[in-house]
């Protein structure tokens, strides 16, 4: 078993960097035709990852939506959709957000030392709450952890933190980059990555295999390290 899972990174934005609009309301940066992919790429994971802001902002479910792939994920003795992950510094999640309520696969939260105390008792029940340390060493020890508890696929659905801290660690192998066919055009809104040191510099390019037109979006594949070609096959 590797020291963690293969890590794959999916995201959608503006033809401008943005996640989404400047209000609370959301801004749908695809179309059903990459919806259904992405549910495919989700299918064939072990487990799903996104920050505490996306699950308090969006309220997602992070479940598989096709009936034909949870049926497949359960005739290969897989739970019909993969696990859930966050990650969370305050430990001020909601246990009614969809998060924790939809979906009877299994839940995990990764809770800074700090909070773990008050996270546990808030998610009793409802999620396994397991100490991650504190920052910038949390993401390797969250990695390790899952490779620990079997996963072996790990999608990171977001949000632009987890991205970014994925990203400048050097612990991601693959990005799939959706971009959008309009302009946000408000800085207050939030972008795909913060500042940072990121291992991709005009003198180390990371490399493209594919390119995709879905409908009226553009799929940008990039594969993020040597790993990429293993998990390809």
């Amino acid at each position: 078993m590797p020291d963690r899972p293969y890590t794959l990174l999916s995201c959608s934005m503006s033809l401008d960097g943005y996640l989404g609009g400047a209000t609370d309301e959301r801004l749908l940066l695809s179309n059903e035709a990459d919806f259904d992919r992405v549910d495919e790429v989700r299918a064939g994971c072990d487990a799903i990852l996104v920050g505490a802001e996306t699950v308090r902002k969006d309220d997602p479910r992070l479940l598989v939506r096709a009936a034909q792939r949870r049926a497949a994920r359960m005739a290969a003795g897989l739970p019909d959709s993969p696990m859930k992950v966050t990650v969370t510094a305050r430990g001020d999640l909601d246990p009614r957000q969809r998060f924790f309520t939809a979906g009877a696969n299994e839940k995990l939260v990764y809770a800074d030392t700090d909070v773990l105390p008050q996270t546990r008792a808030r998610l009793d029940g409802l999620a396994t709450v397991i100490d991650a340390g504190h920052a910038p060493r949390r993401l390797g020890r969250i990695g390790e952890d899952l490779a620990d508890r079997g996963v072996r696929r790990l999608m990171v659905e977001g949000g632009g933190t987890m991205h970014t801290q994925y990203l400048t660690a050097g612990l991601a192998d693959e990005l799939q980059l959706v971009v959008a066919p309009f302009f946000v055009g408000d800085s207050r809104a939030r972008r795909f990555v913060d500042d940072g040191r990121f291992p991709w510099h005009p003198d180390h390019r990371a490399r493209l295999v594919e390119t995709r037109q879905i409908g009226d979006v553009v799929l940008l594949r990039y594969a993020l390290s040597e790993r990429f070609e293993a998990e390809a096959g």
